[in-house]
């Protein structure tokens, strides 16, 4: 058995740990690797843990102006008319940014769409750092390059962008803390991680009282699902919503803790811990009748890193689930209506499953895609689609 394997305790957790990250920054050695051991245990266990984003960066850390100054930026946009934001339609974007409209999602295959529309950025420079961006005009993020599309809007883009830098940083804080959890260096993502993986989201879960919830649960804020990428880093405002797995099957809630983020751990960073940490299966449903925002940012590391087995993950007793596999690796196939498709990779569980996203003409999503082939020859399987528009 792996060596961290052994340190799994309980992975049929009721509740999700709170981690104070003051020693995230602390230049004793003791202090970092103390708080590494308490997030391996919650990446092991159950995938999940709350932090307090103002102490993770000492001296650097995320005002709280800075974060409700992004939710009510994203408030304004989504109180525009469903025209204006449609002018921003993700799908007319070949690099997934923009406004996706309520019911423009359907996370969970098994669901009828998801009641909350959202708005995706990736990486960009600030106005103010403009002038040091050469090298990042030129970054390669795979299907994922390109500017974003902003609205029309005042007080938008600046507030956004600056939440969004800031929530990068505190993604890159975590990492070091990460590889001394898998008893690696403090720096083994450092050269993983210099052009990330960094999309954010402004997600608006409109009311949805207790008497309108849909009976059989096909049609709720956001379907059961695992995410992609290394973590997330999650803002959720006082309006308890989100909701994790647990081993047993019961739905623990994640309640909102004023001045925390919630971390969860994705497909991408379980793959390459050969299931060690944890991907744990997640859903929202706001049944507040009142309307509820949140912020996640999806961090994972450069799209043309290699993913290998952990050593520290693998054993005679426990061998890799997984073949490597580069994050950048794209699949040939050619939509139902005959249009190209960009494809996102899900990793999980030794399979590679499929993200798409079409931009041909309006025809609807055939559920033809049982499977593709990557360009080494493996095997794909479809986890979830847009329709085509």
């Amino acid at each position: 058995m792996s060596i961290l394997a052994k340190r799994k305790t309980d992975d049929n957790f009721e509740e999700i740990p709170v981690i104070d990250f003051t020693d995230a920054s602390s230049s004793n050695p003791v202090r970092r690797m103390a708080l590494a051991e308490r997030i391996r245990d919650a990446c092991v266990n159950v995938g999940f843990f709350y932090s307090n984003p103002r102490l993770v960066v000492k001296n650097h850390g995320i005002p709280e102006d800075t974060i409700a100054d992004a939710v009510e930026a994203g408030k304004k946009f989504f109180k525009l008319p469903i025209s204006s934001k449609m002018d921003l339609d993700i799908h007319k974007a070949k690099n997934f940014k923009g406004y996706t409209a309520l019911l423009g999602e359907n996370t969970d295959p098994t669901g009828r769409g998801d009641l909350h529309e959202g708005f995706d950025i990736g990486w960009e420079e600030r106005e103010s750092s403009r002038s040091i961006s050469q090298d990042i005009l030129s970054r390669d993020d795979s299907g994922m390059s390109g500017t974003n599309v902003w609205p029309d809007l005042p007080d938008f883009k600046e507030p956004v962008l600056s939440y969004y830098h800031s929530v990068v940083q505190l993604g890159l804080k975590l990492f070091p803390i990460l590889a001394l959890a898998l008893d690696l260096p403090e720096n083994f993502f450092e050269d993983k991680t210099t052009k990330p993986a960094a999309i954010m989201r402004l997600l608006h879960y409109p009311p949805q009282s207790p008497s309108m919830l849909d009976n059989d649960g096909s049609m709720i804020g956001i379907g059961a699902h695992t995410d992609y990428e290394c973590f997330t880093i999650l803002w959720q405002d006082a309006i308890s919503a989100l909701q994790v797995k647990n081993t047993q099957g019961k739905w623990i809630d994640a309640i909102p803790i004023p001045g925390t983020f919630v971390l969860n751990i994705g497909d991408q960073l379980s793959r390459w811990t050969n299931d060690v940490f944890k991907s744990t299966i997640h859903r929202a449903i706001n049944k507040s009748g009142q309307e509820r925002y949140s912020m996640p940012l999806f961090f994972g590391v450069d799209y043309d890193i290699l993913l290998k087995p952990i050593p520290s993950c693998v054993s005679a007793e426990m061998p890799a689930k997984n073949k490597p596999f580069a994050v950048r690796s794209r699949c040939r196939i050619n939509g139902a209506c005959g249009e190209p498709h960009i494809v996102m990779l899900h990793l999980k569980s030794g399979a590679i499953w499929l993200y798409l996203m079409c931009f041909g003409p309006s025809t609807p999503f055939k559920a033809a895609y049982k499977s593709a082939t990557t360009e080494d020859g493996s095997a794909c399987f479809l986890s979830r689609s847009k329709n085509c528009t």
